[in-house]
């Protein structure tokens, strides 16, 4: 195992599959001179040059809409986006056009592009720059939509979306850049899109979340265990394909379930597995499950309003005794 950065982790994903297949590119904001605003594309300028590692127009919409034609043509772009919250210029091409070109053309066209960068609320970015996306494109029949949690996820995953002949929309932590952890030193690491982990075993509750809330379930379920309330903590990874069999296993297991997302619970992910487990576990449940996400309205910039408007370990842990009867 290698000890890297989420960063360095989606740097070496890129470089990887840059090296395998000549039809790769990177395009975005910045991508290029700067390195990249995140710093993901440091180096890759040099190594690969101006053809496959190309500085975009602040045109969210016009930069995607190339993207998409491209891969219509048979490349595989990887179009940054300097945050997800710019991406609602383009999700017109993500949408109507990506998502959709396979079947409206009779599958003619595949549509091996991957649209990605940060998502959700960093430290003080205020409302339009602080939104958890990926409600916005689960939404949307064909478009795949992967969130990973840590640098082996984020590696192995953009490594599969690159490969993959559908649109993906690859939603990454923008507070998990700098977060290291162990990665496989495989020749060819790959996690197939659609494959949940569960990252901590319990027996008594089952938290479920994906991306970036991953690290705060995990808080909380330390917290639990000091009172001796063992919980899962399963990691979805990828919310479309969705792995329903590990949700219903872990649900089952337990008997009680959270659902933790970092965006709005109004119509969120959560809605779709609350509607999930009622559906196909309901028998197997002993209480109702419960859903934690953000304060209903938007970030606010203020750093205490913030913190408040954020979901956090605590809630988690009321969520959980309360389903717990405890």
């Amino acid at each position: 195992m290698a000890v890297m950065s989420y960063r360095e982790a989606l740097n070496e994903a890129l470089r990887e599959e840059m090296e395998r297949d000549p039809d790769v590119f990177l395009m975005g904001e910045e991508v290029a001179e700067y390195d990249g605003a995140y710093k993901v594309s440091k180096g890759l300028l040099e190594e690969f040059g101006e053809q496959r590692v190309v500085d975009s127009p602040i045109s969210e919409l016009g930069f995607t809409g190339l993207g998409v034609g491209a891969a219509m043509a048979g490349l595989r772009p990887v179009i940054e986006f300097m945050t997800f919250n710019f991406a609602f210029l383009a999700i017109d091409q993500v949408i109507n056009s990506a998502a959709k070109m396979l079947y409206m053309s009779n599958g003619q066209f595949k549509m091996p592009v991957v649209f990605r960068g940060p998502t959700g609320a960093a430290l003080q970015l205020s409302a339009q720059h602080s939104q958890a996306c990926e409600t916005y494109y689960v939404h949307a029949p064909g478009c795949k939509v992967v969130v990973p949690a840590t640098p082996a996820d984020a590696k192995g995953l953009l490594k599969a979306s690159i490969r993959d002949d559908d649109p993906v929309a690859f939603m990454e932590g923008e507070l998990l850049y700098n977060l290291k952890g162990e990665v496989p030193e495989e020749d060819d690491f790959v996690i197939p899109l659609g494959v949940a982990d569960l990252k901590r075993e319990g027996g008594d509750v089952s938290i479920i979340t994906h991306g970036k809330m991953v690290h705060i379930a995990l808080q909380a379920a330390a917290k639990l265990g000091k009172d001796g309330i063992e919980a899962d903590v399963l990691d979805l990874r990828t919310l479309r394909p969705l792995d329903v069999d590990a949700i219903l296993e872990t649900v089952r297991k337990t008997n009680r379930a959270v659902y933790l997302e970092e965006g709005w619970s109004y119509v969120g992910v959560g809605a779709q597995i609350v509607s999930i487990i009622q559906e196909e576990a309901f028998d197997d449940l002993d209480a109702p499950v419960l859903r934690v996400g953000q304060a209903d309205i938007p970030m606010p910039y203020a750093k205490n309003l913030e913190q408040m408007a954020k979901p956090n370990a605590q809630m988690v842990v009321d969520a959980c005794n309360k389903v717990l009867y405890r």
